[in-house]
């Protein structure tokens, strides 16, 4: 069973976000699944009233059955220094 997560970070750029997401080994994306790799916002987000500066700010995460909690506390304790230091 696996899972997504959407999470908007304002004032934070999507694509930033994902290099330095990368740059500590997590996989991530900042739109839906199908626009994966363009630099648009996720026309799911616009469709549902979010407004482009927001989706544009956005970071897709999946979960799976072979994830931990570990894995989990990893991608908090990073997300949280790199939106910092984005910010």
């Amino acid at each position: 069973m696996s899972g997504n997560a959407n999470i908007c970070f304002k004032g934070v750029d999507g694509g930033r976000l994902l290099q330095e997401l990368d740059q500590v080994g997590i996989c991530a994306s900042s739109g839906s699944a199908c626009s994966a790799g363009l630099l648009n916002p996720s026309h799911v987000l616009l469709a549902i009233g979010v407004p482009a500066n927001i989706a544009r700010s956005s970071l897709r995460v999946t979960f799976g059955r072979e994830n931990t909690i570990e894995d989990v506390d990893y991608l908090v304790e990073n997300l949280a220094r790199i939106v910092q230091k984005l910010r």
